[in-house]
């Protein structure tokens, strides 16, 4: 079980512009919406896959009314998986609406503002998960990056082997239309709008260890779905080799 903390719920967060749910490969599904930080506002995505009639949750985006009503003619939500640090903010409001199991790596926390170590912590998973345990997706597995909060991408056995990641992986060749101008002009000049790469916030500040970002190109995959920007199909370990191995160095 999560370690016990003084939790202070907030409102949950409004929602935010979006489009609608599409299919990717069989059962595993994707919305692309966005999220706002300060002036800037930029896409992110959530991936819904369907086990029977039942739904795991990932990267979780609060869809208006029409996408819930399209959500909930795929199967009942009845998990949702919580693999980035910095990401889950509108898992409170899935746990509300569902009453789904939410399950978090272990050693996060869900934390207001942009500071991890100081946030306020507003919601709290059920229980926690790490790189042994058994996940609601059949033949998923689960790579831990030890960072504080740690980040993990999910590995689901579809199309040869498919990536879910939060910040670990990303895929923005351009700023789309959830991007607003400020959203445009920061994550550009951050050196974030670009194709095949990883978070740079993250790497700069959490500094992931270099083997084990070196690690994600052994976990046999060819597809990455991540957290921010477009869908990565096909060819998927080449396209981002560049950038773990310029970031891993001589450890991969």
């Amino acid at each position: 079980m999560p370690e016990a903390r003084n939790v202070k719920p907030r409102p949950f967060p409004p929602v935010r512009p979006h489009g609608e749910l599409k299919e990717v490969f069989p059962d595993v599904f994707r919305v692309s919406g966005s999220i706002g930080i300060g002036p800037m506002r930029f896409s992110r995505n959530m991936t819904v896959i369907r086990q029977g009639d039942g739904l795991v949750l990932i990267n979780t985006v609060r869809l208006n009314d029409g996408g819930l009503d399209a959500l909930d003619a795929l199967g009942q939500v009845r998990h949702i998986l919580r693999i980035g640090g910095w990401h889950g903010s509108d898992d409170a409001f899935y746990k509300d609406r569902y009453g789904c199991l939410v399950t978090a790596v272990k050693g996060q926390r869900y934390f207001e503002g942009n500071t991890a170590e100081k946030g306020n912590t507003y919601f709290e998973a059920d229980q926690e998960m790490d790189a042994d345990s058994e996940l609601p997706i059949q033949g998923a597995s689960l790579y831990v990056v030890n960072t504080a909060p740690p980040e993990a991408v999910l590995r689901i056995p579809a199309a040869g082997g498919t990536l879910i990641t939060a910040d670990a992986l990303l895929h923005w060749p351009h700023a789309d239309e959830n991007f607003n101008f400020a959203g445009k002009v920061g994550m550009t000049l951050g050196g974030m709008v670009k194709p095949y790469t990883m978070m740079k916030p993250w790497i700069d500040k959490y500094k992931p260890p270099r083997a084990e970002v070196a690690g994600i190109l052994e976990l046999g995959f060819e597809n990455v779905l991540p957290g921010h920007g477009e869908a990565v199909i096909g060819g998927a370990p080449e396209k981002f080799r560049p950038a773990i191995e310029a970031y891993a160095g001589s450890a991969g």
